[in-house]
């Protein structure tokens, strides 16, 4: 279960939760690989967990392309 940070101010960056979950899994895969943390200290220790503090801060951001 996600404790920090809450799932509502997740989705004040994220317009859904499938977006969120989305964008949260493709950075938690780039910090696994070795990608630079993008904040100072986290929470979590685990990538899932860091990706959503990330974004919850406004450093991932959700960027749409048009096809």
């Amino acid at each position: 279960m996600l404790l920090y940070p809450s799932v509502d101010k997740l989705l004040e960056r994220v317009d859904s939760r499938y977006s969120l979950i989305m964008l949260a899994s493709r950075r938690a895969h780039e910090i696994e690989s070795g990608s630079p943390l993008l904040l100072d200290s986290y929470k979590s220790r685990k990538p899932v967990g860091k990706a959503f503090e990330e974004i919850a801060a406004g450093t991932v951001k959700l960027t749409r392309t048009e096809k």
